[in-house]
């Protein structure tokens, strides 16, 4: 890149894109631009290459998990969020809409859970991760990641959407509910009383350092202590032993929520986790 600079004044294309929106933290030669809520990200100079592009990282809320109050068992596991990486993506001078969707809410008493909403970017769009499912009233939810289904046998894990998502794990039975599908891998039926493990997330390091975002909820269990653990990336662990909520996927992982479980009216799912945009550019 031909840049003269004389007395700190430059002369030809500017030096390296300036921006503001969001959190600015840097890393080396790098500023992070990170969205914990909806904002502009506003691009005021664009420098030449290297510095016209960015990385970045958009990940949607997560499902909500599955409420059960009768003994039948614990209901299914929340999708996580989509995520959506890459990098060399080209800019201008321009103000950009991004969008951090919230998670959904967790199922009570049976009621049918809510899919988490789309995280987007530059008309970069990440699927909120589906819903878990609930016995005899209502299916697991394909999104971004798809929701795992209740404790019923013939009840089937939701689909995520390839490049996004892994699929739910279907009901597999024995009181207990299917984890929802991670970024990574697909959830887990349940693997003797525990619910069934949320799908694991995927590790990106843009921030950075590493963290996993987008994991599976897990399912809940009526019959027993032994906890279903959320995916690794934000999920959920499952309730457990008749009157146990879900917990919540962590919030701006895009985690999903745990299924709850309980036959005395305490059966809430929980929430899933909110999502998170990320955008990194090189400035110096």
């Amino acid at each position: 890149m031909n840049i003269s600079k004389y007395n700190n004044f430059y002369y030809g294309a500017p030096p390296f894109t300036v921006a503001t929106g969001g959190t600015i933290t840097t890393d080396g030669d790098y500023k992070i631009h990170t969205f914990l809520s909806s904002d502009n990200f506003v691009v005021t100079t664009l420098g030449a290459a290297p510095f016209n592009v960015v990385e970045y990282l958009v990940v949607a809320g997560g499902g909500g998990g599955g409420g059960e109050i009768s003994t039948g068992g614990g209901a299914g596991g929340a999708g996580a969020g989509g995520l959506l990486t890459a990098s060399g993506l080209s800019i201008a001078v321009q103000s950009y809409a991004v969008v951090v969707g919230s998670g959904g809410a967790g199922g009570i008493n049976r009621g049918a859970s809510v899919s988490g909403n789309n995280s987007s970017f530059n008309a970069i769009v990440s699927t909120g991760g589906g819903r878990g499912g609930v016995p005899s009233t209502t299916a697991a939810a394909t999104g971004g990641s798809g929701g795992g289904g209740s404790w019923s046998v013939t009840t089937a894990g939701a689909l995520g959407i390839v490049g996004q998502g892994k699929n739910g794990a279907g009901g597999g039975g024995s009181n207990t509910g299917a984890g929802g599908g991670g970024a990574g891998t697909n959830g887990f039926q349940t693997t003797g009383l525990a619910g069934g493990f949320g799908g694991t997330g995927l590790s990106n390091s843009i921030s950075g350092s590493a963290v996993f975002y987008a994991g599976g909820g897990a399912g809940g269990s009526y019959l027993t202590t032994a906890v279903g653990l959320g995916g690794n990336g934000g999920g959920g662990n499952g309730g457990f032993q008749n009157s146990m909520n879900g917990i919540s996927g962590v919030a701006n992982t895009g985690g999903g929520g745990g299924g709850g479980t309980g036959s005395g009216g305490n059966a809430t799912g929980g929430t899933g986790g909110s999502g998170i945009v990320i955008i990194k550019y090189k400035y110096k």
